[in-house]
């Protein structure tokens, strides 16, 4: 996976561009042949307006929420795409300006009120984004597009009509949660977000929507606290962007990455503050691995577990095995935060100028953790790791914390295996063999990954100039092996005839069985589900 492809022409800032939703699905040409099980709608999340106006959104996180869908039925693909009709983009389309702060650009009062309601519009309190630009999931019966702070959108997932807005505050204690929650069999949905503790200290919860009810009723309303997990720091929790589940454990990574909450609290009263200027880095902690039993839900206090710093957005997979819980990560070594690299004025530069800012940056590694239940006091200063495929370690010291070693599982030089998809139905929780990510060149999307995490083999999907996004994995109907099944990728092909198609792989070779164009540029999208 480490072939390197240049990108002289800058083809990639296309997908960072601002594009209009449209009135209807439109056909998509289609070449090569569409398995005919595979029936379904591909929906999409990410950002689709990047200035308001004259003003301009900076980051890569602030565009605003653009919903997609490539509807696959009886040998036929449509696309179709819609803007999420949040409180903060109808108000920006109101006002075309600029009126909730995001990520990384700050909101300023509207310069048509007088000096005394704009100072008043200072002190009113946080007013935090509802822009969905992350992920779309479901809940019960219902669809909602989500970001990570409390508020998450309703969406008809047949016409992308915007439906409501809710606050996760009012049926839960937390401030807000990841887009990356597990979901059970049953339909059970778990995530994890940062609250306020015993003593005003921060903590972490891990919370549980229950699946749709049979009385109908909303499963929001029955939402519940499982665990609630200690933060290394009183008043600065870590960013959270996603965490580890298997049938009897949560799994929590406390990475150095925090948010300084005195900060976030301040911010709002100064002129010109975001989010990211609330991110500080602990450059001593290190990392910290939290551990939880599921059922009864109780934190294992006792397991203290530490590793050298890393960033961490995304959880592969996360499974038991003879008293070990393995994880495996995709991580970004040191405390530097990934995320200050993802300014659009930084990855919209000329290629030269891109790979220049991502040498800069913390370098990307897949890692595997394996972390032991039964620890013993006598077992001081050895490896407790006893299972015979992983060189990952874990040793005891003398104040009874775990100091683990990972195994690369995957390193080339500023080339990621991210946004990482496995056989989810199949392999939450299990051991298994393949994940499937979007390789990116120093931070430009610009191949498909398949990666055995048992032999650390990769198969590579690349095509000259074309851009795509996480890939889907659907399994073959009545499918006995883990990776029989498709691929399901949005590429953008800048200048070509029809420069957005939807790419179908055959999951077990990465070869292409077909690929369905429109004449349409899509821009960048981040997560999604596909829908049978």
């Amino acid at each position: 996976m480490t072939s390197h492809v240049e990108h002289p022409a800058a083809g990639y800032r296309k997908i960072f561009e601002t594009v209009e939703e449209l009135n209807e699905p439109i056909p998509a040409k289609i070449s090569g042949v569409i398995p005919s099980w595979l029936g379904g709608s591909l929906l999409r999340m990410g950002p689709g307006l990047f200035e308001v106006g004259d003003e301009p959104f900076y980051h890569l996180f602030d565009g605003q929420a653009l919903m997609h869908k490539f509807d696959l039925k009886d040998g036929q693909v449509t696309y179709y795409r819609k803007y999420i009709k949040t409180d903060t983009y109808v108000r920006a389309m109101t006002e075309n300006r600029i009126v909730v702060t995001e990520f990384g650009t700050a909101a300023y009062p509207d310069p048509c009120k007088n000096i005394f309601s704009r100072f008043f519009t200072y002190f009113r309190g946080i007013e935090v984004t509802d822009n969905c630009i992350v992920n779309v999931y479901p809940i019960g019966e219902d669809f909602y597009a989500v970001t990570e702070t409390n508020y998450i959108t309703k969406v008809d997932p047949d016409s992308l009509e915007t439906l409501k807005r809710v606050d996760l505050c009012k049926y839960l204690s937390v401030n807000g949660v990841t887009a990356h929650p597990h979901i059970d069999a049953d339909g059970a949905v778990y995530n994890i977000g940062n609250c306020f503790g015993k003593s005003m200290s921060l903590a972490y919860n891990i919370v549980k929507i229950p699946p749709a009810q049979k009385d109908n009723s909303d499963p929001l309303e029955k939402s519940q606290v499982v665990v609630q997990l200690p933060s290394s720091e009183r008043l600065k929790p870590s960013y959270v962007h996603s965490f580890g589940m298997t049938d009897n454990y949560f799994v929590f990574v406390e990475q150095p990455v925090k948010i300084n909450l005195l900060k976030f609290l301040s911010a709002w009263s100064v002129r010109g503050a975001t989010y990211m200027d609330c991110f500080e880095s602990n450059d001593s902690m290190g990392t910290w691995f939290h551990l939880a039993t599921k059922d009864p839900a109780d934190y294992l206090s006792s397991h203290k577990f530490r590793t050298s710093a890393f960033n961490l957005f995304h959880h592969i997979n996360t499974y038991e095995e003879q008293g070990f819980i393995v994880v495996d990560l995709c991580t970004w070594k040191g405390h530097d935060f990934v995320y200050n690299y993802l300014y659009l004025a930084n990855i919209r530069e000329e290629w030269e100028e891109v790979k220049k800012a991502a040498m800069r940056a913390p370098q990307p590694e897949v890692r595997r953790y394996v972390l032991p239940l039964d620890i013993h006091r006598e077992d001081q200063g050895k490896n407790l790791v006893s299972l015979p495929y992983t060189t990952a370690t874990a040793v005891l010291h003398s104040d009874g914390t775990i100091w683990l070693e990972p195994e690369v599982l995957f390193s080339g030089p500023r080339q990621a295996f991210e946004f990482p998809q496995i056989n989810y139905s199949l392999c939450r929780g299990k051991k298994y063999s393949f994940a499937y990510g979007l390789g990116l060149n120093h931070f430009i999307p610009d191949r498909i990954v398949k990666l055995n995490v048992q032999t650390k083999q990769t198969w590579v999907w690349q095509e000259e100039e074309c851009y795509p996004s996480e890939p889907l994995f659907v399994p073959t109907p009545g499918a006995t092996e883990e990776d029989d099944g498709v691929l399901l990728s949005i590429v953008v092909k800048p200048g070509a005839e029809r420069p957005g198609f939807l790419l179908v792989l055959d999951a077990t070779t990465l070869t292409e069985l077909a690929r369905a164009e429109v004449n349409t540029i899509i821009p960048v999208t981040l997560h999604g589900m596909y829908k049978p």
